[in-house]
């Protein structure tokens, strides 16, 4: 864990008042090893163009570079084909892509589209947006107190007119992983796709998406050790090439006439006017860098710290754990003290070096679910250690002794 630590130059920076950084915020965006910061700057500095435009040198450079990071890419998801891997800006760019050239497309009025309370705001917002474009009906998958998808409430949930079950991987709050599996299944007696927002899982967890058969799933590279500005789309050959681009202009055309234009092949289709080249190369590293660990590696270390700190964390008087037990989530914990704001919480763990997200993390419906206004989130990852958890329980306490709490 040393070594992996090591990887990450701005994990052995100190603040400016010369506290030890304790990065306990990897769910929103996680710290880059050394790795991907050199094959950016490498990009900039020694063959960087404009991706499938000039046949010099550096053009054909970059075009290598950029169709190799999306080979493996394709490789760590499974995918069948390489051109089912569409680079977008994020995971929000390539929901909002599915929900416009895919959902706008086959929904019509009394279909339904099946999400439920725990999803980010990016798996809700588009889906609201296009049901009302469409005429379609957002429906729910009921939750359990203890953050579970109700899944015997599932078939009650499904019928004829159900198109879409759009679902996280990964709880970005409560950190439930849910069973994607289970979901396939029960979509395939309606005939219903599968969307899976990936933001969450797919940094901390091997992914098929062949095994379960996923339509489309979304993920961002900021949040597996790559740059922030690129993220994947990967949707099965036959639903993209059934959708019409979701943005229109430069590399996305085959032919443009003055009155109709005709489409360039997968994935260029999606892939209107100048991608972030070198962010691409450089997620291409961060998928090297995290499959050279191992997910299986990465798994065990992940959940030894979030056993650990779960357990250190439920010690403390009167403090709140939201979620399931730590055999059915992955590595982020949320919690509220009922006398301390989550805002103060989180203002006075700064002070001993601890960086930490409170707020509602884009999932207002789930706390409203919970009944709460905000929690604090610890979100961990392959590089936190034993020692960060130390600091994190004594900042907490010493957060409730300033506020008179302890």
């Amino acid at each position: 864990m040393e070594n992996i630590r090591s990887d990450f130059p701005i994990l052995g920076r100190p603040l400016a008042d010369g506290t030890p950084l304790v990065y306990l915020d990897s769910g929103s965006s996680a710290q880059k090893p050394q790795v991907v910061i050199d094959a950016l700057v490498e990009c900039y500095q020694t063959y960087y163009a404009n991706a499938h435009r000039g046949v010099y040198q550096f053009g054909v450079q970059i075009d290598e570079a950029l169709e190799g990071a999306r080979e493996r890419i394709a490789a760590m998801l499974g995918a069948a084909e390489v051109e089912e891997v569409v680079f977008t800006s994020g995971t929000t760019m390539s929901i909002n892509l599915v929900a416009q050239a895919w959902a706008r497309m086959v929904l019509e009025e009394g279909d339904e589209v099946l999400v439920n309370e725990m999803e980010h705001h990016a798996n809700l917002v588009p889906w609201q947006q296009v049901v009302r474009q469409t005429g379609a009906v957002l429906k729910h998958i009921p939750l359990t107190d203890d953050g579970h998808l109700d899944l015997d409430q599932l078939q009650n949930c499904l019928g004829p007119r159900t198109k879409l079950i759009a679902v996280t991987g990964m709880s970005n709050v409560l950190g439930t992983i849910n069973p994607i599996g289970r979901l396939v299944e029960a979509a395939a007696t309606v005939g219903a796709r599968v969307l899976v927002d990936g933001a969450q899982s797919v940094p901390h967890a091997a992914i098929n998406v062949q095994d379960p058969a996923i339509d489309f799933l979304a993920f961002s590279g900021h949040k597996l050790y790559g740059p922030s500005g690129i993220g994947v789309l990967y949707g099965r050959r036959e639903l993209l090439e059934m959708m019409d681009p979701f943005l229109c202009g430069g590399n996305m055309i085959s032919e443009v006439g003055l009155t109709e234009s005709t489409w360039a092949d997968l994935p260029a289709k999606f892939e209107a006017g100048t991608l972030p080249v070198a962010e691409a190369i450089a997620l291409g590293t961060a998928v090297d860098y995290v499959t050279d660990i191992g997910f299986e590696q990465i798994g065990r270390i992940e959940r030894a710290l979030l056993v650990e700190a779960q357990t250190r964390l439920q010690e403390i008087p009167d403090l709140v754990i939201h979620g399931p037990d730590v055999d059915h989530k992955g590595a982020i914990i949320s919690f509220t003290d009922p006398r301390v704001h989550p805002h103060d919480m989180a203002e006075l763990l700064k002070r001993k070096g601890v960086a930490l997200r409170a707020g509602h993390h884009c999932a207002m419906p789930l706390h409203a679910r919970l009944g709460v206004v905000a929690t604090t989130r610890v979100s961990l990852a392959v590089y936190n250690t034993s020692a960060d958890i130390d600091v994190l329980i004594e900042a907490i306490h010493y957060a409730r002794k300033v506020l008179r709490r302890d």
